[in-house]
């Protein structure tokens, strides 16, 4: 009978433990000479397009970037058609 208690328990640990890889893309600028950047940045918390922004702003910002607008939030299924138009900007910040 404990089993039967058990493993329902260890599911539901794992299965909220367990957070799926969550990505944004995002463009940015910086100011004299005016350069733009479009980027791709790993999200830590809830895959959210407002949880991105305050990721990414500080990231950027530490590089001397300003974050312009995070276009949109995906999962590992999107990052290979996004890496060629990131370029060096690819999970940079």
């Amino acid at each position: 009978m404990k089993h039967a208690f058990i493993i329902p328990v260890l599911l539901a640990l794992t299965a909220t433990g367990a957070q799926a890889a969550c990505y944004a893309d995002y463009k940015a600028k910086q100011d004299n000479p005016l350069r733009l950047q479009y980027g791709v940045a790993e999200i830590r918390g809830e895959c959210s397009v407002a949880q991105a922004e305050a990721e990414i702003a500080p990231r950027l910002v530490a590089g001397g970037w300003q974050l312009l607008e995070v276009l949109d939030v995906f999962d590992e299924t999107g990052l290979d058609e996004r890496q060629q138009s990131a370029g060096e900007f690819y999970l940079r910040y």
